[in-house]
């Protein structure tokens, strides 16, 4: 369906997202569903070409529009800060990894209950100041629930006291999914937790028990679905392992090329301007050692996937057992590429045993319990993110862009299944929020003034209105960094020099030319040059 065709349909519909149809009726205002998957690569979904079962997603993706060209910050904390807030991260107060979302960014929770929406979150906060004890030992045993060191983060910072009426989930941005450090309800910790516990299923469970009490009154809501999964450490249960057991075990070079494959073949890319290019790891299957415990690896990392997914579908249904569901925006993304991260001992954030003392086995043969403590590395995690190169962390296109879904029965239905080509940022998704909402950015929060906000309204993408938003783009992150200006991209890593691409024709960023266009070059670290300052940020990688 062209662009014009599904402004015609919208137009029929009566949908004028100012709050008011033509006779100035008011218009019920939508309910807003967040749902944010943790390290979950570019084409790790089905409806982004994985092989991996996500057919709830699937589903919302069929009825609704995917985007080829939505970005995050390429890293958890950055990530989360400029969703919530609608700015750079930098102008959030995310500097860096384990440090407090500024008092003066507003959230979308905090801009939402004050305009009399009901504001919920179950999962991962990871904007809190987070330091070790300066006793490693008892920081292990801090992490394995024995011992007690009082708040996780300051109180302050907690969801609760970000416009969260409730918040079921963690502080801190690593868990043990049987056994969760720094879970709370709220201010108050969670210090047990069942037998059968799976924080996954924690956080379905309260998402539906959110649900179900905003039924009871008129009142719309702000629901953030913060998933931890499938963030390493791999943990998932063992019934959906098994359905992975050889899924993997031709290797990550295979499954590249057939991710690829299903891409093409979707028509989410085109083979001329997305070319393949090599593994980023620079690993060869042939010659990999360990292949029985590689696929291990991958098979959990599906199998959590898959396991969040479940979780989707049963949210999904509550929201239509409970009469939510037409009326409810439904947005899913991940925060950043899949995780190159692999090797981490026990320490700060990484228990080396359990609650009873049981000691946990790093680099497992048969990851997946509790007792195991494995990672993807980075030969999977490039093959997650095919098409594109890198991964978590990095600004290239396998840490920034993110599948991403927008769903809305009644009032995107015209759009379903399309494919949206246009550029946005996670900065982009407060603005829409507010404008569904029909509620105004506020001059101050929390007793300071606001700063100017980065991002705009997805609504003129998804209508077909304009294919651009913003006329340049920003990332950095621990000395990582890139600028996009229309077609053309910069992207370097930390301590390297600028890579320059043209996206129209290369966008998987294989072919470097900046020795061609040096001018280019020039003009667009200047860009880059005045954002950092501007941001606080140390210019000089």
């Amino acid at each position: 369906m062209n662009h014009l065709k599904a402004i015609q349909l919208l137009a029929l519909g009566g949908l004028i997202f100012s709050g008011c149809t033509s006779d100035t009726k008011k218009v019920e205002r939508p309910n807003i569903l967040l749902i944010m998957l943790d390290d979950s690569g570019y084409s790790d979904l089905g409806c982004y070409g994985g092989e991996i079962q996500t057919p709830n997603i699937n589903q919302l993706a069929s009825a609704g529009v995917r985007f080829t060209q939505m970005h995050n910050c390429a890293r958890c904390c950055p990530t989360r800060a400029s969703l919530l807030t609608g700015l750079y991260a930098q102008a959030a107060g995310i500097n860096g990894m384990g440090v407090n979302l500024n008092r003066n960014a507003a959230t979308i929770a905090e801009v939402l209950k004050d305009n009399g929406y009901h504001t919920g979150m179950a999962g991962k906060w990871h904007l809190s100041q987070t330091k070790p004890l300066p006793d490693r030992n008892e920081q292990l045993r801090w992490l394995a629930h024995r011992t007690d060191h009082g708040p996780f983060a300051p109180l302050q910072s907690y969801p609760c006291n970000r416009g969260f009426e409730d918040h079921w989930g963690v502080i801190w941005g690593v868990v043990d999914y049987y056994d969760p450090f720094s879970l709370v309800h709220n201010e108050e910790p969670i210090k047990t937790v069942p037998d059968s516990f799976y924080m996954t299923d924690f956080i379905t469970q309260k998402s539906i028990e959110m649900l179900d009490s905003y039924k009871k009154d008129n009142k719309p809501f702000f629901l953030y679905v913060a998933e931890d999964a499938p963030h390493w450490p791999l943990m998932a249960p063992e019934k959906d392992i098994a359905k992975y057991r050889d899924t993997y075990k031709e290797g990550w070079e295979v499954l590249r090329r057939e991710r690829y494959r299903r891409m093409v073949q979707m028509g989410l890319i085109d083979s001329t301007m997305y070319p393949l290019p090599m593994n980023s790891s620079g690993q060869s299957w042939a010659d990999c050692k360990k292949k029985a415990y590689e696929s291990a690896c991958m098979s959990v990392h599906a199998a959590m996937v898959d396991h969040v997914d479940q979780g989707v579908g049963k949210i999904i249904a509550a929201l239509k057992k409970n009469g939510q569901y037409e009326n409810t925006i439904i947005f899913v993304l991940s925060d950043n590429g899949a995780s190159y991260e692999r090797g981490y001992p026990p320490g700060f954030d990484r228990p080396g045993f359990t609650r009873d003392s049981t000691i946990i086995e790093y680099n497992s043969d048969h990851p997946g319990p509790e007792t195991t403590w494995n990672y993807i590395g980075r030969a999977w995690a490039s093959a997650s993110n095919t098409p594109f190169r890198y991964w978590k962390k990095e600004s290239y296109e396998g840490g920034s862009a993110t599948p991403f879904i927008v769903n809305w029965p009644a009032k995107l239905s015209g759009l379903a299944g399309t494919l949206n080509r246009g550029v946005a940022h996670v900065i982009d998704i407060l603005p829409t929020c507010l404008e569904v909402a029909g509620a105004t950015y506020p001059d101050s929060i929390n007793g300071t003034k606001t700063p100017k906000l980065d991002g705009k309204s997805l609504m003129p993408l998804i209508l077909g209105k304009t294919q651009v938003l913003h006329d340049t783009l920003y990332w950095e992150h621990e000395g990582g960094r890139a600028i996009r200006i229309g077609d053309w991209k910069m992207s370097a890593l930390s301590r390297h020099s600028w890579e320059l691409f043209n996206l129209t024709s290369d966008h998987t960023e294989t072919h470097d030319l900046s020795a061609k266009y040096p001018e280019k070059v020039k003009e667009m670290n200047q860009a880059w040059e005045k954002w950092a300052v501007s941001e606080g940020i140390n210019s000089k990688h």
